[in-house]
């Protein structure tokens, strides 16, 4: 056994993806990571951890007690530990051509920058700044827009989901597929 690996067991580098029996520990960014040493400039090697984890210190059976919290009883309702979501799937995001909506739509209803700004009670400096892509509207700002001109700001969320192209055979994922590399 070397460094927790056993023998037959392949490790994967978190760089490039190359399987290895002993790969190497090294800190990239702060980040302690696997990676094989043909991997040029991955970074400053790490100190070697321990095969075995640290023992806890010895307390006596008694004084070691778990405490289970029993679940609460909702009859019919949804479970408050129930499947994890992310928030951010759910929510609508700004579309990336944003600002040719709002120019398109100003334009087509026959208005300046001023009147829109005037009608939407909002300043014309904000409007000139949206329709540039300089600024993304607020939440109430993007409702006013959406609410005075017709059209919508947003795409929705979730469905969205990036597509990572990786140089590995196995199909999985590596750091080397995500992060940009800066070698010089």
């Amino acid at each position: 056994m070397r460094r927790g690996i056993q023998e037959g067991n392949m490790v994967q580098c978190e760089m490039c993806g190359t399987e290895t029996a002993s790969p190497n520990r090294v800190k990239i960014e702060g980040l302690n990571s696997m990676s094989v040493t043909s991997v040029p400039n991955s970074g400053p090697r790490s100190k070697p951890t321990r095969d075995r984890p640290r023992r806890r210190r010895s307390i006596p059976r008694a004084v070691r007690v778990r405490r289970v919290r029993a679940a609460p009883q909702h009859h019919g309702q949804h479970r408050w530990w129930g499947s994890r979501r992310d928030i951010y799937d759910e929510m609508d995001e700004i579309a990336p051509d944003y600002d040719e909506r709002i120019r398109n739509a100003r334009e087509s209803a026959g208005l300046t920058q001023d009147e829109l700004a005037k009608q939407l009670n909002e300043k014309a400096s904000l409007m000139r700044k949206l329709e540039h892509g300089e600024t993304l509207p607020s939440d109430d700002v993007r409702e006013k827009i959406e609410r005075g001109l017709d059209i919508s700001l947003t795409t929705s969320g979730g469905s969205d989901e990036t597509d990572w192209e990786s140089d590995d055979a196995t199909g999985g994922y590596t750091l080397g597929d995500v992060v940009e590399r800066n070698d010089s």
